[in-house]
């Protein structure tokens, strides 16, 4: 493979996950850029391990444990920095003007808009995957679901402009992205869950792309474009609204 396509999926992996393929070499805003393509492939391999190990501990516990512990190990392979983002985004929108919010956003503390938004979110996910595992392939649609979470963030580069004045996370993406991969990204995402599940795939995609919806209409308002905790916060809630669609057509 040319170095630029291994460092561009090195940096996908990096990215998205705590996988430690950055410390082999220096990656940079450029590599993450490059790799944006092969988002949608680290989230069905992210997916393919939750739907595992959640069939794995099906036989032994509950539903609903076995997919907690499941959304538990999605938590420490990506470091929950995509809870970590929603949160964040989520007490933004509690500040009073648009500099406040950006502001806060970058605050470490958590306010009670964002652990609502946390708690939401992982009932809600928790729910989804437990309900999954009541039905036919549910590694699959685990597969398919984070696939397409990890598209979300694609999809939102290409539609706004990054927010802050200074470089950040996600202006490697919504600067330096080329538009033909962010699109062939969004199509690998939806390729993926077709694959996995044919045309009910469809309908994960869906889900994923009302949460694209909301979260870019949100952000456009409040913020004035994207930043890397709004494009993290669009990773978790399209997975957790795919799982859910998921889960309704299953």
């Amino acid at each position: 493979m040319p170095a630029g396509s291994v460092r561009g999926a090195a940096a996908a992996v990096a990215f998205l996950t705590r996988v430690p393929v950055g410390r082999l070499t220096a990656l940079g805003p450029d590599d993450v850029a490059r790799g944006a393509v092969l988002f949608p492939v680290v989230g069905a391999g992210i997916g393919a391990l939750v739907g595992g190990v959640a069939v794995g501990l099906d036989s032994r516990l509950t539903l609903l444990l076995a997919a907690a512990l499941a959304v538990a190990v999605e938590a420490l392979v990506t470091g929950a920095i995509h809870l970590d983002a929603l949160a964040d985004t989520a007490d933004g929108l509690g500040a009073s003007t648009r500099e406040r919010a950006l502001e806060v956003m970058r605050e470490p503390a958590i306010g009670s808009f964002g652990a609502t938004a946390l708690a939401l979110d992982l009932l809600v996910k928790t729910a989804a995957l437990a309900a999954l595992l009541d039905g036919p392939d549910p590694v699959l649609a685990a597969t398919a679901a984070v696939a397409l979470g990890r598209a979300a963030p694609l999809a939102l580069s290409w539609a706004l402009p990054y927010a802050r004045a200074a470089a950040g996370t996600g202006a490697s993406l919504a600067d330096g992205a080329r538009a033909t991969s962010l699109a062939a990204g969004l199509l690998l995402g939806v390729g993926i869950a077709v694959a996995a599940l044919g045309l009910r795939g469809l309908w994960l995609a869906a889900g994923a792309a009302v949460a694209v919806l909301v979260v870019g209409l949100v952000a456009g308002r409040r913020f004035g474009g994207v930043t890397g905790d709004v494009l993290g916060a669009a990773v978790e809630l399209g997975t957790t609204f795919a799982l859910v669609a998921a889960a309704a057509t299953r």
